[in-house]
């Protein structure tokens, strides 16, 4: 299907059609061999609260951005590449059915979808283009993911000394190794890790101890080894602005209010052929 597209009208169309509705704050996604296999609306758990968010899977990459106006404008584009990708199925919870996570090397989080038929049609295209890429370039699969964060509300007490409690003027934090909601005592330390970010990054004082070991039996590694050389990776970024779910809270959601996703009346996602 995908060498079938490849060269095609309709599929230069659609890509093009996804780069006008994000504008001049998305990256440019028509590159030679770039195929548009489909797209839809999931909700994403956020910091805060779920959200809806509209996804586009290509044969190399998966994009994702806020819904200002549906089919016609996006912003907050984000691009992943499906080769760092890796997928776990999750159950259901009161708040959110047909929930599956998407674990990259720089950040992992859950999705869900408006039916079960159409989680499993997103997992079969996403798992058959990333088969597809680890084949053609014989990568292993990524055995490195970021740690989810922890939705806000999921605890009102800090998870790590288990005594302060959040309120207006206690503000949460997030750990940026763990994922964990902790108060502001508990994680002072920043960490520089350079898979999440090219400056240091708040974390919690037991994976600040954690990663300063680490860093120690790194140094003494590297001093008995010669230094080694890596190959260079696919020449675009990652992602258009910061991957953050500070940066998705503070954007107004424009579309939709109020919309009941979890409905069989409504299909939100269409794959092409």
């Amino acid at each position: 299907m995908v060498d079938h597209l490849a060269n095609t009208e309709i599929n230069s169309q659609r890509i093009a059609a996804v780069e006008n509705c994000f504008g001049a704050s998305g990256q440019p996604l028509a590159v030679p061999g770039r195929v548009l296999l489909g797209e839809g609306i999931l909700t994403k758990e956020c910091r805060k609260k779920p959200k809806p968010r509209i996804f586009f899977l290509f044969n190399d990459i998966l994009v994702y951005g806020s819904i200002v106006i549906n089919k016609r404008k996006y912003n907050s584009q984000h691009i992943i590449p499906l080769e760092d990708v890796t997928l776990e199925m999750l159950p259901d919870t009161l708040q959110m059915k047909n929930r599956w996570m998407i674990k990259t090397s720089k950040k992992s989080f859950v999705v869900s979808a408006a039916s079960l038929t159409e989680r499993k049609e997103w997992i079969s295209h996403l798992e058959e283009c990333i088969r597809h890429l680890l084949t053609k370039t014989g990568r292993q699969p990524s055995t490195e993911h970021a740690a989810p964060w922890i939705p806000d509300k999921a605890t009102d007490i800090c998870m790590r000394c288990t005594q302060t409690k959040f309120s207006t003027l206690t503000r949460r934090h997030h750990c940026r190794k763990c994922g964990f909601v902790v108060c502001a005592d508990c994680s002072r330390q920043r960490f520089l890790m350079p898979r999440l970010s090219p400056k240091p990054l708040r974390v919690c004082n037991l994976c600040y101890r954690q990663l300063l070991a680490e860093k120690k039996k790194e140094e003494e590694a590297d001093r008995r080894q010669p230094e080694p050389i890596h190959s260079a990776v696919l020449g675009y970024e990652p992602s258009s602005g910061d991957d953050s779910d500070k940066s998705d809270d503070d954007k107004a959601d424009q579309w939709p209010a109020d919309t009941e996703f979890y409905t069989s009346e409504v299909s939100w996602s269409s794959f092409h052929s």
